[in-house]
């Protein structure tokens, strides 16, 4: 049982999206190992912070070119489509939570690249985006 003050906090945490934040700066600090690990957090946090103000882009681990290879390896004949079902699982092994379950093509079962790259970028940059807009 947690106490108030436990539930407090945690609420604190979820309003302000801090677990998310923390997620997303330390995995970029193990995918890109940066011979100074402070001055890198801080750099990405001033790129965060300058998203924030300018309507730009969050910095995200997962770049349109790591996007493509996931589609690549899904389609691996180059029939331009995956299905629902691969797309589904594309998109959580991103670690991506909230996506559109129905995204175009979905009613015969085929998500062109171009979908799947928009829906993607689309949910990474959301998730990137640890701060309240």
């Amino acid at each position: 049982m947690a106490t108030p003050r436990e539930k407090e906090a945690a609420n604190y945490l979820e309003k302000h999206k801090i677990p998310e934040l923390m997620n997303n700066l330390t995995s970029m600090l193990c995918f890109h190992r940066p011979e100074n690990p402070r001055e890198f957090l801080i750099t990405q946090l001033e790129l965060m912070k300058a998203a924030r103000l300018q309507a730009m882009d969050c910095p995200c681990l997962f770049n349109e070119s790591n996007l493509d290879a996931v589609f690549g390896i899904l389609d691996p004949v180059k029939q331009g489509y995956i299905t629902l079902s691969q797309y589904k699982e594309a998109l959580t092994t991103l670690g991506i939570k909230d996506f559109n379950e129905c995204p175009d093509g979905a009613d015969c079962d085929r998500i062109s690249q171009e979908t799947f790259m928009k829906e993607a970028k689309d949910c990474l940059l959301k998730s990137s985006a640890t701060f309240i807009t």
